[in-house]
Protein backbone atom coordinates (compact mmCIF):
# COMPACT_ATOMS: atom_id res chain seq x y z
CA UNK A 1 0.00 0.00 0.00
CA UNK A 2 1.15 3.51 -0.61
CA UNK A 3 0.28 6.63 1.32
CA UNK A 4 -2.01 9.10 -0.41
CA UNK A 5 -1.16 12.80 -0.45
CA UNK A 6 -3.31 13.23 2.70
CA UNK A 7 -1.33 10.53 4.53
CA UNK A 8 -4.11 7.94 4.16
CA UNK A 9 -2.83 4.52 3.04
CA UNK A 10 -4.29 3.25 -0.23
CA UNK A 11 -5.46 -0.36 -0.50
CA UNK A 12 -4.90 -2.66 -3.50
CA UNK A 13 -8.17 -1.57 -5.14
CA UNK A 14 -7.02 2.08 -5.05
CA UNK A 15 -3.67 1.51 -6.76
CA UNK A 16 -3.24 2.27 -10.42
CA UNK A 17 -2.50 -0.73 -12.67
CA UNK A 18 1.11 0.47 -13.01
CA UNK A 19 1.46 0.63 -9.21
CA UNK A 20 0.02 -2.90 -8.84
CA UNK A 21 2.47 -4.36 -11.39
CA UNK A 22 5.38 -2.33 -9.96
CA UNK A 23 4.62 -3.58 -6.45
CA UNK A 24 4.66 -7.18 -7.71
CA UNK A 25 7.93 -6.70 -9.64
CA UNK A 26 9.61 -5.32 -6.50
CA UNK A 27 8.42 -8.36 -4.50
CA UNK A 28 8.48 -11.03 -7.20
CA UNK A 29 8.64 -14.14 -5.01
CA UNK A 30 6.90 -12.87 -1.86
CA UNK A 31 3.83 -15.12 -1.44
CA UNK A 32 1.92 -12.45 0.49
CA UNK A 33 2.45 -9.88 -2.26
CA UNK A 34 1.72 -12.33 -5.09
CA UNK A 35 -1.46 -13.48 -3.39
CA UNK A 36 -2.53 -9.87 -2.79
CA UNK A 37 -1.97 -8.65 -6.37
CA UNK A 38 -2.69 -11.70 -8.57
CA UNK A 39 -6.35 -12.66 -9.06
CA UNK A 40 -7.30 -16.22 -8.03
CA UNK A 41 -8.27 -17.02 -11.64
CA UNK A 42 -5.48 -15.04 -13.31
CA UNK A 43 -3.98 -16.42 -16.53
CA UNK A 44 -0.18 -16.56 -16.66
CA UNK A 45 1.45 -17.18 -20.05
CA UNK A 46 5.20 -17.74 -19.94
CA UNK A 47 7.03 -17.68 -23.30
CA UNK A 48 4.20 -19.35 -25.26
CA UNK A 49 0.78 -20.87 -24.74
CA UNK A 50 1.94 -24.51 -25.09
CA UNK A 51 5.08 -26.09 -26.56
CA UNK A 52 5.92 -29.58 -25.30
CA UNK A 53 9.52 -29.49 -26.57
CA UNK A 54 10.28 -26.12 -24.98
CA UNK A 55 8.63 -27.26 -21.73
CA UNK A 56 11.20 -30.09 -21.48
CA UNK A 57 13.93 -27.43 -21.31
CA UNK A 58 12.02 -24.59 -19.65
CA UNK A 59 9.25 -26.35 -17.69
CA UNK A 60 7.57 -23.08 -16.69
CA UNK A 61 6.74 -22.33 -20.34
CA UNK A 62 3.07 -22.43 -21.21
CA UNK A 63 -0.22 -21.32 -19.70
CA UNK A 64 -1.14 -21.66 -16.05
CA UNK A 65 -3.63 -20.05 -13.68
CA UNK A 66 -3.68 -18.34 -10.30
CA UNK A 67 -1.19 -16.88 -7.82
CA UNK A 68 0.21 -20.26 -6.76
CA UNK A 69 1.07 -21.06 -10.39
CA UNK A 70 2.96 -17.75 -10.64
CA UNK A 71 4.90 -18.60 -7.47
CA UNK A 72 5.55 -22.18 -8.62
CA UNK A 73 6.74 -21.15 -12.09
CA UNK A 74 9.02 -18.40 -10.75
CA UNK A 75 10.31 -20.82 -8.10
CA UNK A 76 11.21 -23.30 -10.86
CA UNK A 77 13.04 -20.56 -12.75
CA UNK A 78 15.16 -19.53 -9.79
CA UNK A 79 16.10 -23.08 -8.80
CA UNK A 80 17.67 -23.40 -12.26
CA UNK A 81 19.20 -19.92 -12.62
CA UNK A 82 20.95 -17.42 -10.41
CA UNK A 83 19.60 -13.93 -11.03
CA UNK A 84 22.58 -11.66 -11.76
CA UNK A 85 20.52 -8.66 -12.92
CA UNK A 86 16.89 -7.85 -13.63
CA UNK A 87 16.35 -4.34 -14.98
CA UNK A 88 13.05 -2.69 -15.80
CA UNK A 89 13.82 0.02 -18.34
CA UNK A 90 10.30 1.08 -19.33
CA UNK A 91 6.85 0.63 -17.86
CA UNK A 92 3.70 2.33 -19.06
CA UNK A 93 0.00 1.72 -19.09
CA UNK A 94 -3.27 2.47 -20.77
CA UNK A 95 -6.41 1.67 -18.83
CA UNK A 96 -6.12 -1.86 -17.43
CA UNK A 97 -3.09 -2.71 -19.62
CA UNK A 98 0.48 -2.38 -18.38
CA UNK A 99 3.56 -2.98 -20.55
CA UNK A 100 6.96 -3.61 -19.00
CA UNK A 101 10.25 -3.83 -20.88
CA UNK A 102 13.75 -4.55 -19.67
CA UNK A 103 16.61 -7.02 -19.63
CA UNK A 104 18.09 -9.65 -17.37
CA UNK A 105 21.25 -11.72 -16.83
CA UNK A 106 21.01 -15.21 -15.40
CA UNK A 107 23.62 -17.88 -14.67
CA UNK A 108 22.46 -21.48 -15.10
CA UNK A 109 23.03 -23.45 -11.91
CA UNK A 110 23.66 -26.66 -13.88
CA UNK A 111 26.39 -25.45 -16.27
CA UNK A 112 27.37 -22.00 -15.01
CA UNK A 113 26.54 -20.38 -18.36
CA UNK A 114 25.56 -16.72 -18.25
CA UNK A 115 22.81 -15.50 -20.52
CA UNK A 116 21.46 -12.02 -21.19
CA UNK A 117 18.03 -11.40 -22.64
CA UNK A 118 15.58 -8.60 -23.19
CA UNK A 119 12.12 -9.25 -21.76
CA UNK A 120 8.62 -7.89 -22.05
CA UNK A 121 5.57 -8.29 -19.85
CA UNK A 122 1.96 -7.57 -20.68
CA UNK A 123 -0.26 -7.37 -17.62
CA UNK A 124 -3.97 -6.64 -17.33
CA UNK A 125 -5.10 -5.30 -13.97
CA UNK A 126 -8.80 -5.45 -13.13
CA UNK A 127 -10.16 -4.23 -9.78
CA UNK A 128 -6.64 -3.93 -8.34
CA UNK A 129 -5.58 -7.48 -9.28
CA UNK A 130 -3.49 -8.86 -12.12
CA UNK A 131 -5.92 -10.94 -14.19
CA UNK A 132 -3.57 -11.68 -17.11
CA UNK A 133 0.21 -11.84 -17.25
CA UNK A 134 2.30 -12.65 -20.32
CA UNK A 135 6.10 -12.88 -20.05
CA UNK A 136 8.36 -13.05 -23.11
CA UNK A 137 12.14 -13.36 -23.38
CA UNK A 138 14.76 -14.61 -25.81
CA UNK A 139 13.93 -18.27 -25.15
CA UNK A 140 16.57 -19.47 -27.65
CA UNK A 141 19.28 -17.78 -25.59
CA UNK A 142 17.89 -18.79 -22.21
CA UNK A 143 17.39 -22.42 -23.25
CA UNK A 144 20.97 -22.45 -24.58
CA UNK A 145 22.22 -21.75 -21.03
CA UNK A 146 21.30 -25.39 -20.32
CA UNK A 147 22.78 -26.82 -23.53
CA UNK A 148 25.73 -29.10 -22.84
CA UNK A 149 26.33 -30.49 -26.35
CA UNK A 150 24.72 -31.17 -29.70
CA UNK A 151 23.84 -29.47 -32.95
CA UNK A 152 20.95 -28.58 -35.21
CA UNK A 153 20.93 -28.68 -38.98
CA UNK A 154 18.94 -25.61 -39.97
CA UNK A 155 17.54 -24.41 -43.29
CA UNK A 156 16.01 -20.95 -42.85
CA UNK A 157 14.98 -20.17 -46.44
CA UNK A 158 13.56 -22.26 -49.29
CA UNK A 159 16.34 -23.27 -51.66
CA UNK A 160 19.12 -22.19 -49.31
CA UNK A 161 21.87 -24.48 -48.09
CA UNK A 162 21.31 -25.97 -44.63
CA UNK A 163 23.89 -25.08 -41.99
CA UNK A 164 24.83 -26.50 -38.63
CA UNK A 165 24.44 -24.70 -35.32
CA UNK A 166 26.71 -26.46 -32.83
CA UNK A 167 27.50 -26.05 -29.16
CA UNK A 168 30.74 -27.48 -27.88
CA UNK A 169 30.55 -29.78 -24.88
CA UNK A 170 30.94 -28.08 -21.54
CA UNK A 171 34.00 -29.24 -19.62
CA UNK A 172 33.46 -29.89 -15.92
Amino acid sequence: MRPAASGVTLGPMERTPIEVVGHWLQNLLDPDVVNSVVAPDATYVSLNTEDAELQKILPWAGTSHGPQAVLDKLGAIFTRWENLAFNVTTMFGSGENVAVFGDFRYRSNSLGKVVSSPFSILAKVVDGKVSYLQFLEDSYATAASFRSDGSWTVQTEPGSEPFEVRQEAVKS
